[in-house]
């Protein structure tokens, strides 16, 4: 994995954020081999029932693109994979063994679908996943699962990446993205109030940030109307009476956004982030973003990463069966535009078959949402995009406020409900 491009931070929680230069996976990773799979889920009922009735997406095409790579010898699924490649200088689709939250987002994905057949593509960079994408599409897959999360990009689906799940779905693809996990790590305004150059956060000027991770990642980005000004993030550690700077941000350029970002490696102690910018007001909308870390003045709405943010893109957030709610790290919507952003929940916490840890967050649940998908086309052949996504809206199961909201969107996608009588079924 090339450091140029990669790097580790933990999240709060116990979430762990594997990064990519141009964004970063929503995900906890797996850890050491185990014996076997562990108890099954509250889920399990509703898919070995289909499973049962020969609903189990084999007649389905489904593409998997990731980050980190795969193990396409995992006993999971290996058996399903049709082809997988790897898009980016000297990447390869094993990632050197380091392709945990690949290889468990295809398991789930696997195990929801058990008879989809798979395409595997890993990825470096903001490039290379337009490439990944488009030889999904070309190799006509019926679904598009894309467990990744990009920050420093707008929330109004006018990044690159956004664009392209929306192209894909034009292409008469299913396309499946995570919310993110930036519920409590997100703080978005307009530059307006400002206190000699620097933004204040209600009556200060200081955003702190809690988390156990030794490092940290945190974007600034504002809108294109403001491309021309210059914003900063600065990182401090509170020291006594006294603030030490540890970390400025800086411009990054392969996205197609005005943005910044910073990574930090933090020693303990009380941090603090400032923004600052031109001396006077300006108006332009900044957002920050931390996947690894919480602020003490975060803005929980509007918090979706692309390319979930994109038009006709199914955003999936992450939904905690155990106590029957959101799990309070979900980016919830709208977008910047308005739209709801989050269409559908689903269970994030996924045991693995080979690893002593879960899969945990909106990454975790996007392949359920795929693989249920998979399960809706196999049982309706020829079902167009809108039409899958409008059935898995409308069997969902509301966990919400009442009806549709920006937290749950329309509910928790419920398996049988969505498959409901196949019309392919006799009898």
């Amino acid at each position: 994995m090339p450091s140029r491009t990669r790097a580790l931070a933990v999240v709060a929680a116990a979430l762990l954020c594997l990064t990519a230069a141009i964004g970063a996976l929503a995900l906890t990773t797996p850890g050491a081999p185990a014996a076997a799979d562990r108890a099954p889920r509250p889920t399990d009922t509703d898919l070995r029932s289909l499973h049962a009735a020969g609903v189990d997406g084999g007649n389905v095409t489904v593409g998997v693109v990731g980050v980190t790579g795969f193990d396409t010898d995992h006993p999971t699924f290996a058996d399903q994979v049709v082809d997988a490649r790897a898009f980016g200088d000297g990447a390869t689709v094993s990632n050197g063994g380091r392709n945990r939250h690949g290889t468990a987002t295809a398991a789930v994905l696997s195990r929801t679908a058990p008879g989809a057949e798979l395409y595997l593509a890993t990825f470096d960079e903001t490039r290379d996943f337009r490439h990944a994408v488009t030889w999904l599409v070309t190799s006509d897959v019926d679904v598009i699962v894309a467990p990744v999360s990009f920050y420093g990009t707008p929330g109004d689906g006018s990044a690159a990446v956004a664009r392209l799940g929306e192209w894909a779905r034009r292409q008469g693809v299913v396309f499946v993205a995570p919310t993110g996990n930036l519920a409590r790590g997100h703080w978005h305004g307009r530059y307006d109030d400002v206190e000699n150059g620097t933004l204040r956060f209600g009556e200060t000027t200081r955003n702190y940030v809690a988390g156990r991770g030794s490092r940290t990642q945190i974007w600034l980005s504002w809108d294109r109307a403001h491309a021309n000004e210059s914003y900063t993030a600065e990182l401090y550690r509170a020291e006594g009476n006294e603030s030490r700077l540890v970390a400025r941000s800086q411009p990054y350029r392969a996205d197609d956004v005005p943005n910044a970002r910073i990574n930090a490696r933090l020693e303990g102690g009380t941090y603090y982030v400032a923004v600052r910018g031109p001396e006077n007001a300006t108006g332009a909308h900044l957002r920050l973003a931390s996947p690894t870390h919480r602020f003490q003045r975060a803005k929980p709405e509007s918090s979706l990463a692309a390319p979930a943010t994109g038009r006709g893109v199914v955003g999936v957030g992450a939904y905690d069966p155990r106590d029957g709610g959101i799990e309070p790290f979900s980016s919830r919507g709208p977008t910047f535009d308005g739209r709801l952003g989050v269409d559908l929940v689903a269970p994030a916490r996924h045991e693995i078959r080979g690893y002593d840890e879960p899969l945990v967050g909106s990454s975790a649940a996007t392949p359920y949402v795929g693989g249920v998908a998979a399960l809706v086309l196999d049982s309706r052949p020829g079902l167009a995009p809108d039409r899958v996504e409008h059935r898995l809206e409308r069997t969902a199961v509301d966990v919400g406020p009442n009806g549709t909201d920006t937290v749950a969107g329309h509910g928790v996608v419920a398996p049988r409900r969505a498959v409901g009588r196949p019309t392919n079924a006799t009898g």
